[in-house]
């Protein structure tokens, strides 16, 4: 599943394989409780927290892989030394295993976010 018809964020995690289920609701979870005052939208097919109407984390059931949106380059250069051993492309966590993910990190990675608007890539 790369691309969703979802409606909601429920409807998303409703259809993803039921063995990324338990990851993907903790990731909306973490998402939910550390980005107060973002919306929860479906974008692009994926679930994604917008602020002021720019989308800067989302996350999604690839086919391969869960990948966590991570859309601040502000963020990711603050966090450089600890994201490089992380698989990680332009603006995405990838976690090949649901119990690689690193929610301690996931959750530093929102709270930073939350602290304050910055440059979305």
């Amino acid at each position: 599943m790369v691309k969703s018809e979802a409606k909601d964020v429920a409807g998303y995690l409703a259809e993803v394989p039921e063995e990324r289920r338990d990851a993907l609701a903790r990731l909306r979870d973490l998402c939910r409780a550390e980005l107060a005052g973002f919306d929860e939208v479906m974008a692009y097919g994926m679930p994604a927290y917008e602020r002021d109407g720019t989308a800067e984390i989302a996350f999604a059931s690839q086919k391969q892989y869960i990948s966590f949106y991570l859309m601040r380059s502000d963020v990711r250069e603050a966090f450089a030394e600890r994201l490089a051993g992380q698989d990680m492309g332009k603006g995405c966590l990838r976690f090949r295993r649901t119990e690689a993910i690193d929610y301690d990190l996931v959750r530093e990675l929102l709270r930073a976010t939350a602290a304050g608007p910055g440059e979305v890539c």
